[in-house]
């Protein structure tokens, strides 16, 4: 039998969730960014086009890839699998079915004339004469986890131990929770951004993964004296944990409130029986690369691969050198003006 590709928008993309899901999960692992239900997050928060391409042969899927197609008026078109999270690509049973979608992919990136498709692939790539490799700096940063938290605890150095017992020492509260918790999640992520540099992305994106993905999404707020000083998103698939937006602030590094935080994320993931904690990409040698290193963390290659028609891959990167400028200037601006521009700017960037 011969692969088709089928191109599913918007509108149908629910009724086919259940069944996507059932071939992602067959081999059991699976982080929840992996999952096409993203597209439904990526649609309410930023107004991207899904998109999700399926390879069939006959009555079965045979591959996916899910695309998100972003507009902006100031950085352009970009075609994208996916936004804000560090995972995406081609899903497929072989190389056939695989170069199919990646054929539609191209297709589609020229008639929506974005000015490159982005691909965001793992360990894997695919073969296809349209698509470029990115040699990337950064490396997604793993752990794998013990049966027990215990075990898990005695594998950590006495340098983490000692941070982790400061906060506990001090006071420091930690909570677990959804919607309830998402202000004071959003208060702690929205000023660690600005004092990044970085443009924040809106609550609704946070909202909408919280309505999405009820049973598999938690927030976690740890406080001092009452008061947020840390916080985070954390996400559970099959078989991974992954944290893809997490913030502690400046003013209370003294606290070690990063450092419980994280203890309690790796530790809640080892209760759920998760066998593998994603502690999102880094470029090595960096300050979050040592941070996630001190934990156990490998690093792993992340294989990007493009298709360009304008520009090349760098252009929008953070640490493109032209945007330095841009950095300082973000974080002199008052915290209110950043969480009003913030989510405008940034749902362009892919």
């Amino acid at each position: 039998m011969t692969i088709e590709v089928r191109t599913h928008a918007s509108g149908e993309l629910a009724q086919h969730l259940p069944r996507w899901e059932a071939y992602l999960t067959r081999g059991g692992s699976l982080s929840l960014s992996r999952h096409p239900a993203w597209l439904l997050v990526l649609q309410r928060a930023f107004r991207h086009q899904p998109i999700c391409l399926e390879a069939v042969e006959g009555s079965q899927t045979r591959g996916l890839l899910p695309l998100a197609l972003m507009r902006s008026l100031l950085f352009g078109r970009f075609l994208v699998s996916l936004p804000y999270v560090n995972y995406g690509g081609v899903v497929a049973d072989s190389e056939a079915a695989a170069r199919a979608l990646v054929d539609r992919a191209v297709r589609l990136a020229d008639e929506f004339g974005v000015r490159y498709l982005e691909l965001r692939h793992e360990r894997q790539t695919v073969e296809h004469p349209s698509l470029v490799p990115h040699t990337s700096a950064k490396v997604h940063m793993r752990l794998v986890l013990p049966a027990a938290a215990e075990e898990l605890w005695k594998h950590l150095s006495a340098k983490v131990r000692n941070q982790v017992r400061k906060g506990q020492k001090i006071g420091l509260t930690v909570t677990w929770g959804r919607h309830e918790l998402l202000s004071e999640f959003y208060a702690v992520f929205s000023e660690n951004m600005r004092d990044l540099g970085t443009p924040v992305f809106g609550r609704r994106l946070f909202r909408s993964i919280l309505d999405q993905v009820p049973d598999r999404s938690e927030l976690v707020v740890v406080r001092f004296e009452g008061r947020a000083v840390a916080a985070g998103l954390m996400l559970h698939g099959w078989g991974v944990s992954e944290v893809p937006s997490a913030s502690s602030l400046r003013t209370d590094r003294n606290t070690s409130a990063n450092m419980l935080m994280y203890w309690h994320l790796l530790e809640r993931a080892v209760q759920r029986g998760q066998s593998e904690f994603d502690f999102g990409r880094s470029s090595p040698d960096s300050n979050t690369y040592r941070f996630k290193k001190q934990w156990g963390a490998k690093p792993v290659p992340a294989n990007w691969q493009y298709y360009l028609r304008q520009g090349t891959a760098d252009d929008m990167r953070p640490d493109n050198p032209r945007y330095q400028r841009i950095i300082r200037v973000w974080q002199r601006l008052p915290l209110s003006l950043t969480r009003l521009l913030g989510p405008l700017i940034v749902r362009g960037i892919p």
